[in-house]
């Protein structure tokens, strides 16, 4: 691993456990036992830095959700790991970092709304419509509008007033909202597969 691999790497654990404005250069140096100069050697300043890391996060979640949908039936596994991945990310996430990127961050944040227009998107697109050919998915919605609805779901839960409630829950809330969604376009065949996906899942895990 080449040092400017460990400084992402680090970072991107301090960044997610402790949020972004709270983590100092020195602070990664320190953890990583280099000199605060080794790390100005690969990053210009921390603004770099930050974009740097949302850059590896968002190329690491594409190409999980890459490899999903190759097989010739893979909707419901698409949906169960995709659900999973969600909840394993979110779960792992300071929610103060999603605040602080999108308010002095602004090129970070702004690498993610692009991901979520082109990469999250088609990915839905593709599987509500792969869906609907195996007869998963209701045939008479429109795909592209229940993609963009599914994509405002994620959106509106970044809300940074959704952080000033103390009980406001990001994890549980996207889970909610994605059972709602899936089983508003379930055919009978979808839920039951989904579910029996689900449970042998868990099983396995």
């Amino acid at each position: 691993m080449t040092t400017r691999e460990r400084i992402l790497e680090i970072a991107t654990e301090q960044f997610s456990r402790f949020g972004v404005r709270t983590v100092t250069m020195e602070d990664i140096a320190r953890q990583i036992g280099v000199s605060k100069k080794t790390i100005y050697q690969e990053f210009a300043d921390k603004k770099d830095l930050v974009k740097e890391v949302f850059s590896r996060i968002l190329e690491l979640d594409r190409k999980k959700l890459a490899f999903i949908l190759e097989e010739e039936d893979g909707v419901i596994e698409h949906l169960v790991k995709t659900s999973r991945m969600m909840r394993e990310r979110l779960s792992s996430m300071n929610p103060m970092v999603i605040m602080e990127v999108q308010k002095y961050f602004p090129e970070a944040w702004k690498m993610f709304e692009e991901f979520k227009e082109t990469v999250i998107m088609n990915d839905l697109v593709r599987m509500i419509e792969r869906g609907k050919e195996l007869g998963y998915f209701r045939p008479e919605i429109d795909s592209a509008i229940l993609a963009k609805v599914r994509v405002n779901q994620i959106t509106n839960a970044f809300d940074p007033m959704n952080f000033a409630n103390p009980d406001y829950n990001l994890v549980e809330e996207q889970v909610v909202l994605m059972d709602h969604f899936l089983h508003g376009i379930f055919t009978e065949k979808g839920r039951q597969a989904y579910q029996s996906q689900n449970q042998r899942f868990e099983n396995i895990n």
